[in-house]
């Protein structure tokens, strides 16, 4: 069975039974990662775990069997009784946006992949204190459809999403799989062979009672590349995100402490300051290797 066939026959799966993935995993008793990994097209589930998932669509469609993923997607359908496929021209898991603007992405992808792709550590202030910073940890590779994917992880809490690089920027969109929450991003991005840092603007909800809408300003290290081996990439993943988040007191450079931490609003702008919080190119950290040799 092909991995990027499994993965559009799980997701239709999941929209056939309305189940989520988090509640796949759950009664799979499988990390949740591990089912983002066989939605996103990078693995297959073992035998074993494949019974399991049998047994659990059978529990649901009576006359569903381990041959039914050997059908063709239309016939896998069918033994669902889902109503239809999913078209060939929407992302397995359920990216859709206009095919002019996803040719423009899936382009942009596979000529900067390379760059983009690896291990990344993010710095950004802590919404309730005043002068800490928080490092979260990701892992961006190309996948089975040509996106851009990621996943960051922080104190038990992970992102699952996507980066655009389009033209100068580079554009995010997450969520927390188990509580719906977004995230959105937008980066200053590089024309280099290779990433080392980026800076941008985070659109989220902060951690309070209301979930009050909060713009921040990220930078993110590039801090090593993928190795090629899907499972000891993981392995590297989950030990990154279990890192203490808090960064230790005087970790941060002055240079980006500074960066991070400018001042906005009407007080600053009387002052010949800005008005509104603002990444400017002109100004941009945002870069790759510092010396040619290391671009080659």
């Amino acid at each position: 069975m092909a991995i990027d066939s499994f993965a559009a026959k799980l997701d239709l799966t999941l929209k056939a039974l309305s189940m989520s993935r988090g509640r796949l995993a759950a009664d799979l008793a499988v990390h949740k990662s591990g089912v983002a990994r066989w939605l996103n097209g990078q693995a297959l589930p073992s035998d074993y775990n494949l019974e399991r998932l049998t047994a659990l669509v059978a529990a649901r469609r009576p006359a569903f069997s381990m041959l039914d993923w050997d059908r063709d997607l239309p016939g896998f359908a069918e033994a669902l009784g889902a109503a239809s496929a999913p078209r060939k021209s929407q992302r397995a898991d359920g990216l859709k946006l206009p095919p002019a603007l996803m040719d423009q992405i899936l382009a942009a992808s596979e000529l900067r992949a390379s760059a983009y792709e690896g291990f990344f550590r993010t710095t950004r202030p802590v919404a309730l204190a005043p002068n800490q910073f928080l490092h979260d940890h990701g892992i961006v590779r190309r996948d089975a459809s040509g996106l851009l994917t990621f996943r960051m992880g922080i104190a038990g809490t992970e992102l699952d999403g996507w980066i655009f690089p389009m033209h100068q920027h580079v554009f995010s969109i997450s969520c927390q799989p188990l509580t719906g929450a977004m995230v959105f991003g937008i980066f200053n991005g590089v024309l280099q062979r290779r990433v080392e840092i980026l800076d941008g603007i985070t659109l989220s909800q902060a951690p309070d009672a209301g979930r009050t809408i909060t713009a921040a300003p990220a930078i993110l290290h590039h801090i090593g590349p993928l190795s090629g081996d899907v499972e000891a990439d993981e392995a590297r993943y989950q030990a990154l995100i279990r890192l203490p988040p808090l960064a230790p007191e005087g970790s941060v450079p002055q240079e980006i402490r500074d960066h991070l931490l400018g001042d906005y609003g009407p007080r600053a702008a009387a002052l010949g300051g800005e008005l509104l919080m603002t990444m400017a190119l002109a100004r941009s950290m945002s870069r790759g290797p510092m010396t040619i040799d290391d671009d080659l």
